[in-house]
């Protein structure tokens, strides 16, 4: 055991001096690996002033979200789902579906390393800044070290449940004691009560925004502590996978709140009283329309091109991502897709439900920003030179996300470094809770809950839409709204589960699937055909472009006109007339260079009919290979456009593929602690146990 500690006390100096080295500087998003290295050698040194201090606390941040937490996890909550280009072998596609198991791809493995990591960290940070002469700045870096663990234990236990919980820094443990260097897992409800307790601590001592000099949302205020609080008040008060530690039974898994229903109680008052006290601060507000933009385009376009000032309102916190050596791979797949031209191929791996897709309310302007029903591709050979780039419509399997899309973003230095910061809290999140816990505490919403529901939904353009006035009703409400302003936002699976409303809506996600495949009940009367006009890509950064012009058509005598495509070239003046005509007859202003064509949504975008109207406006490669995973947009939505069955992708004939074809309620969801080679918790610590629903 000596020789163990001292191999760990030697990592640990190397973590020391390793995040004073990467610090970022949060202010300005500067990369710290570009300023003077420090040769701190001990904790004495690091921590003997406050400057060199507060650089330690800032290192805290870098890694804070894994990608994991957005590749793996950041799916799978009937909003976004993996379109991956294979079901075997593949951590996403498996992980989206809830199949899991404890070895690698089927589980994540990073979360929990990083997580512990940057724990380690903001422990030593804890430890000796207690020790420093009390200031204001003191204080306050305290209150950021202690906001930042919270938020590393919160992640772990949304994630696996039950885990170790750590506390000191490893050089102020027992290097004899067994549990310092293989530590059990500790009561989710002990860890939860005590970073609540921290935040609690940490919200007194954080400036406000409009005190702390910052420039940026890029480090911990008081606005993001409290929105933090109430998030993990939310979850430690909500439901969970939980079962019997000492038993490890696997007949005593179950969904549901802590014991002390009275706590359960007390949280939800704390997170209602942190979301209160951002609202009366009234120092943050909803991003609202401006230039041209509805409030959430706004927003989000501005979010992508680093336009700080103009999202400082509404961002609460928001990781700083910056360069080839502090960025994370966020944003990259989370995009249209592009095959070539000036944003070169970039393949997006996750897509939107086409169902969450059509639950929009016509006038919603969040949905064509959250959603793209379209992809970036070359129209002719794909030459650089003398091509041309077209913005081409998509199918119902292929719409793609859209709130961080490559066009909004400022040109990265390489293929994974989109420079898009990651969004963590936002004032919309702090309504939205605030709305939740006031229709839970008074079982029934108050008019302060309708209030807050109303203020999104005015920003969003669907004010005029009924507000529930039952609890239930309410409730309902506030999880559909969170769909439809969280897309792509990395927390929507876990508040399902702390809602204790996973199975059922995956369940009804599956069975809305099944109806618009089969066109059926609410989705009866979807059209089957669309015209998209021809649009050519900017081809630059910065395009503010939202989405491809479209009709939805359901006269059937217009139907009757587009249903069989020329296939021979001569024939393609007279079918864009018409086309064209079309286009008129429903308002639009067309002029000699306009083009449309149509498109058979509930096909492949593959299909015969889809490529060959792709050919009448000039593509060569009407059958084009977008850079999408093949799983879906080779793959019809329609079951009749399927040879009568579903496709795949919404449920295989022998149940081994389909939406949430792993999902077994009481088990899947928390994730296995991943067990199969070294780096993995369950080989390195021999004291953990797995979660019982995957011992076998």
């Amino acid at each position: 055991m000596k020789k163990i500690s001292i191999k760990l006390f030697e990592k640990k100096k190397a973590l020391i001096i390793s995040l004073l080295v990467v610090s970022l500087n949060m202010t300005s998003c500067q990369d710290y690996l570009d300023m003077p290295s420090y040769n701190a050698v001990d904790t004495e040194t690091v921590f003997s002033d406050e400057l060199t201090a507060d650089m330690f606390v800032q290192g805290c941040y870098r890694g804070i979200i894994h990608s994991e937490l957005f590749y793996q996890l950041g799916a799978g909550e009937t909003v976004t789902h993996s379109s991956e280009d294979g079901t075997t072998n593949n951590s996403k596609y498996n992980i989206c579906n809830y199949f899991y198991d404890a070895t690698t791809p089927y589980t994540v493995t990073t979360i929990f390393k990083e997580q512990y990591r940057i724990i380690e960290a903001t422990n030593i940070a804890i430890s000796r800044m207690s020790k420093m002469p009390e200031t204001a700045k003191t204080k306050a870096l305290l209150g950021e070290a202690k906001a930042i663990r919270a938020f590393c234990y919160y992640n772990l236990i949304r994630v696996y449940g039950d885990v170790p919980a750590v506390w000191q820094p490893l050089e102020e443990l027992n290097p004899d004691d067994e549990n310092t260097f293989y530590p059990k897992r500790a009561p989710r409800d002990e860890i939860y009560d005590r970073i609540v307790t921290d935040l609690q601590s940490a919200v007194q001592d954080i400036p406000w925004f409009s005190q702390s000099g910052y420039a940026t949302y890029e480090r911990i205020t008081k606005q993001g502590a409290y929105a933090l609080l109430a998030r993990v008040a939310l979850h430690a008060g909500g439901y969970s996978l939980r079962w019997n530690l000492e038993t490890n039974d696997p007949g005593t898994l179950m969904m549901s709140r802590r014991a002390d229903v009275g706590r359960a109680q007390e949280l939800y008052q704390i997170a209602n009283d942190a979301c209160e006290a951002v609202i009366s601060r009234n120092e943050n507000s909803l991003v609202q329309a401006q230039g041209n933009k509805s409030g959430f385009e706004y927003l989000w376009y501005n979010f992508c091109q680093r336009n700080f000032s103009a999202t400082r309102s509404e961002m609460l916190w928001e990781v700083a991502n910056l360069g080839q050596n502090t960025n994370s791979n966020f944003g990259v797949y989370a995009h249209p897709g592009t095959r070539g031209g000036v944003f070169g191929s970039r393949k997006a791996l996750q897509f939107m439900l086409p169902t969450y897709y059509l639950s929009f309310n016509p006038n919603d302007t969040r949905r064509d920003v959250s959603c793209t029903a379209y992809s970036i591709y070359f129209l002719n050979n794909g030459n650089a030179t003398t091509d041309k780039w077209v913005d081409v419509g998509t199918t119902l399997s292929c719409i793609m996300p859209g709130k961080f899309r490559i066009s909004w973003c400022v040109e990265p230095q390489g293929a994974a470094e989109r420079n898009v910061n990651i969004p963590v809290l936002r004032y919309a999140d702090v309504l939205l809770m605030y709305a939740e816990t006031q229709n839970y505490l008074n079982n029934n919403p108050t008019t302060a809950a309708k209030n807050a529901l109303q203020e999104i939904r005015n920003r969003a353009g669907i004010g005029s839409l009924p507000i529930p006035s039952d609890k239930q009703g309410f409730e309902d409400a506030i999880v559909q709204e969170r769909k439809w302003e969280f897309a792509g936002e990395f927390n929507l699976r876990t508040d399902l589960i702390r809602m204790n409303r996973l199975a059922t809506e995956l369940a009804a996600t599956k069975q809305d699937m099944k109806d618009l495949s089969d066109r059926k009940n609410a989705y009866a009367n979807t059209p089957v055909y669309r015209l998209y006009k021809f649009h050519l890509d900017a081809q630059t950064y910065g395009d503010p472009f939202l989405g491809v012009e479209y009709i939805d058509l359901t006269d059937p005598a217009e139907i009757a006109l587009i249903q069989t495509i020329p296939t021979n070239t001569a024939q393609y003046a007279n079918f864009l007339a018409t086309t064209s005509g079309i286009a008129q007859a429903h308002g639009f202003t067309v002029t000699s260079e306009d083009k449309w064509y149509p498109v058979n949504m509930f096909q492949a975008y593959t299909s015969a009919y889809n490529g060959n109207s792709r050919k009448t406006v000039g593509f060569t490669g009407g059958f084009n290979t977008l850079q999408i995973g093949n799983i879906i947009y080779t793959k019809p939505t329609g079951s009749a456009e399927n040879g009568g069955q579903y496709p795949n992708w919404i449920q295989a004939p022998d149940g081994s593929d389909g939406l949430y074809y792993g999902f077994q309620q009481n088990r899947s969801e928390l994730l296995p602690f991943a067990n199969k080679s070294a780096g993995h918790p369950l080989i390195d610590n021999p004291n953990l146990t797995q979660h019982p629903g995957y011992l076998n």
